[in-house]
């Protein structure tokens, strides 16, 4: 028996020490799209205003961990992210994802779309597209698991 996916949107944050990327499904959840990249200190201020805005049913955290499964030193900052989300926001369900590989995922898929250099090295786009790859990993990861 298949059981009905609860209707709304699944957000994805890749959280760094500055930059904030962001990416959303749609509300049936099928395909991840680049949202923002917000300011780490701006990143209450613009979820307050989303979660008014969009019916957000699960909230997903790129966890930086090593090859050899081991955190890496970036928890320093996800963690207490983490926590204050968990307080802040206690009705979203919040789950953590590998974000290992990413970062340089999003590197070869700017490349291969064409965006140049100048482009490339744009780290507020770098992070966004990193949220956007980790959100479309979960979803095909999900897909397997029904």
């Amino acid at each position: 028996m298949i059981f009905p996916v609860e209707k709304g949107r699944i957000l994805a944050i890749d959280y760094g020490k500055k930059r904030v990327g962001l990416a959303v499904t749609d509300p049936g959840q099928m395909i991840a799209t680049r949202l923002a990249t917000v300011a780490s200190d701006g990143i209450w201020r613009f979820l307050d205003d989303y979660f008014r805005k969009e019916k957000v049913i699960l909230v997903l955290v790129g966890y930086p961990v090593t090859l050899s499964n081991e955190p890496s030193e970036a928890i320093t900052w996800i963690n207490p992210f983490i926590r204050a989300f968990v307080k802040r926001y206690p009705a979203i369900r919040m789950e953590q994802a590998d974000e290992r590989f990413t970062s340089r995922l999003a590197q070869r898929a700017m490349i291969d779309s064409g965006l140049k250099k100048k482009e490339r090295q744009n780290k507020a786009l770098v992070d966004a597209v990193s949220a956007t790859i980790l959100l479309q990993s979960y979803l095909e990861q999900q897909k397997f698991r029904s």
